[in-house]
């Protein structure tokens, strides 16, 4: 086994356990992480503790300092996107389509994912 296999998959913690990994792993103090996206380190602490919430903006600072995106600070990997393996590669086949069918197929999927009419 080599050191990545060892470490834990921060994808799968919670947000206060993925932050600690996130900035462990990229090797930030605390008191560095919030000088890089402008909090004071009793915030840093807070968040990692689980007693407080960042808000919209300092989660779009902590995604770009620790470079991930910002779902990937928030959310469990299967907390987002298509469910069944079958949509996966249905979705990945779609986004190597030419920009005029990847446009068509979005239009297609937006059309059939809107509430049905009441008359």
């Amino acid at each position: 086994m080599d050191a990545l296999s060892l470490r834990p998959d921060w994808r799968a913690m919670a947000f206060p356990e993925r932050l600690l990994a996130l900035r462990k792993e990229r090797g930030f103090s605390q008191r560095t992480l919030g000088e890089m996206i402008g909090i004071h380190v009793t915030q840093v602490q807070r968040y990692e503790a689980g007693s407080g919430q960042p808000t919209l903006d300092v989660i779009r600072r902590l995604a770009v300092a620790l470079s991930v995106s910002a779902d990937a600070l928030i959310f469990d990997p299967e907390e987002r996107g298509p469910k069944g393996d079958d949509l996966k590669l249905f979705f990945e086949a779609v986004d190597r389509f030419n920009p005029e069918d990847k446009a068509f197929a979005k239009r297609v999927i937006q059309g059939l994912s809107r509430p049905a009419r009441r008359h």
